[in-house]
């Protein structure tokens, strides 16, 4: 990656994430990144080629972050708390302003646009891999087990940029730990 592009997309995040995809033009980020116009367009083709990358920027640095806690955790229930309370200090960071993908999907609603399109990416990769840690477990329904998960994170993120995040993150870590203790197949009567 060019330090030009690496520069745009570095200008582009920090913007979109704290300000909005709607509310930051092309000619705020070539600004920042102090490029011209024609060296964003050789890079990226449109705005949308560009709120695509961020997301998928995104999309990728959270993929890492699973993998590393992954070769850490050698249990799937140690590793969703893990992952779990990367999330709940994900809440206090410093310029917090919730999920990146939920904030895109607000602002990008038709299911056919190229934005919407990464944000469904990301969120049926991690629903795929939540099934799958709570498939390692063996007393877990897995799918709705993982489908809970991802409403409780969904909500914490939400919550978490509008109030003290502090309590919201312990609410959410009860909750997957109700997950991991609660959900179990044995002596349902269904």
């Amino acid at each position: 990656m060019s330090e030009a592009r690496t520069r745009l997309l570095n200008t582009a995040t920090e913007l979109f994430y704290a300000e909005g995809l709607h509310a930051v033009g092309v000619d705020r980020v070539i600004a920042e990144a102090q490029v011209t116009r024609a060296t964003l367009y050789r890079h990226f083709r449109s705005k949308d080629d560009l709120l695509v990358a961020y997301l998928n920027g995104a999309d990728e640095a959270i993929r890492a972050r699973l993998e590393a806690a992954r070769a850490d955790q050698a249990k799937p229930a140690d590793l969703i708390r893990t992952v779990a309370r990367s999330i709940a200090d994900d809440l206090r960071r410093p310029g917090f302003r919730g999920c990146a993908f939920l904030n895109a999907a607000a602002e990008y609603p038709e299911p056919d646009h190229p934005v919407h399109r990464a944000v469904l990416r990301h969120r049926e990769w991690f629903l795929t891999t939540m099934i799958e840690l709570f498939s390692g477990i063996g007393k877990i329904d897995p799918e709705p087990a993982a489908r809970h998960f991802v409403m409780l994170r969904d909500g914490a993120m939400a919550a978490g940029c509008l109030s003290d995040p502090r309590p919201i993150g312990e609410t959410f870590l009860r909750g997957v730990e109700g997950l991991l203790t609660y959900r179990s197949r044995q002596g349902r009567s269904v």
